[in-house]
């Protein structure tokens, strides 16, 4: 189990999936954004997420009500758009994000499952083979030194530095997260499907079109690792699992 704080309390075990969502700086109205008192601490929880029972009692975990709420309205909110900035919808800012999440997975900090980079905020599902907090640390800082270098905006903070972040209970709540990512685009309203959303797993997938892996396919997103030359097709009978980190 690792552990790291910023504002709010971050518990990872090792061996898990982890569902990780960041945002724009300024992205949310100061109502909306998710305070500390909301969100499980380690008294209540192995996460500061939507994950209210510890592992280690046996018995299923599920999200606090507070905490599950907290996180779907701040997603619904970034899903609208209706606030601060939205330097993720130019094509060259989102590519640098993409690159980055990328070039982590290249540099074996963690296998790449699902992700999507939306016009104000970044979805990913992974297995960590590093800390987490080396993995946000890494994809953030490398992504906003090329955003704001190409948008004139040296020096300037371009993503908020708190992450949302949720370890993955089990293979059901795998599948589930794959397709609230990958048809993220859909729900808000810019895409009428995943695979049309160009800065997705969705879109690399289908544009690669591996046997047994269609891109219409949105019930298995498996990523396909167009820099690592690798192909990883999910199914929903075998999910993608980090081999490294596997415990028995």
């Amino acid at each position: 189990m690792s552990f790291y704080r910023r504002n709010l309390p971050h518990w990872h075990p090792n061996g898990k999936a982890i569902f990780i969502t960041w945002r724009l700086f300024g992205s949310l109205p100061k109502g909306v954004v998710p305070g500390r008192s909301h969100w499980a601490t380690r008294k209540q929880s192995d996460t500061a997420t939507p994950g209210c029972v510890p592992e280690s009692t046996g018995r299923s975990a599920c999200a606090t009500k507070t905490a599950g709420w907290e996180f779907r309205r701040m997603d619904a909110e970034l899903d609208k758009a209706a606030t601060g900035p939205l330097w993720l919808r130019e094509p060259k800012i989102a590519e640098y994000v993409e690159a980055a999440i990328f070039r982590g997975e290249e540099l074996k900090q963690y296998e790449l499952d699902t992700y999507v980079v939306m016009p104000n905020h970044v979805h990913v599902l992974l297995w960590p083979w590093i800390t987490m907090e080396r993995v946000t640390g890494g994809i953030k800082g490398v992504s906003a030194r090329g955003a704001n270098v190409a948008l004139k905006h040296t020096g300037q903070h371009f993503w908020e530095d708190e992450s949302f972040d949720h370890w993955v209970r089990n293979d059901v709540e795998l599948r589930r997260i794959r397709i609230y990512i990958e048809r993220n685009p859909v729900t808000a309203g810019l895409v009428q499907r995943p695979e049309d959303w160009p800065w997705s797993s969705a879109a690399k997938r289908s544009d690669t079109a591996t046997p047994g892996c269609a891109g219409s396919d949105t019930a298995t997103p498996g990523c396909v690792r167009q820099r690592t030359g690798r192909s990883a097709c999910a199914t929903a009978a075998e999910p993608i699992k980090g081999g490294k980190q596997q415990t028995p």
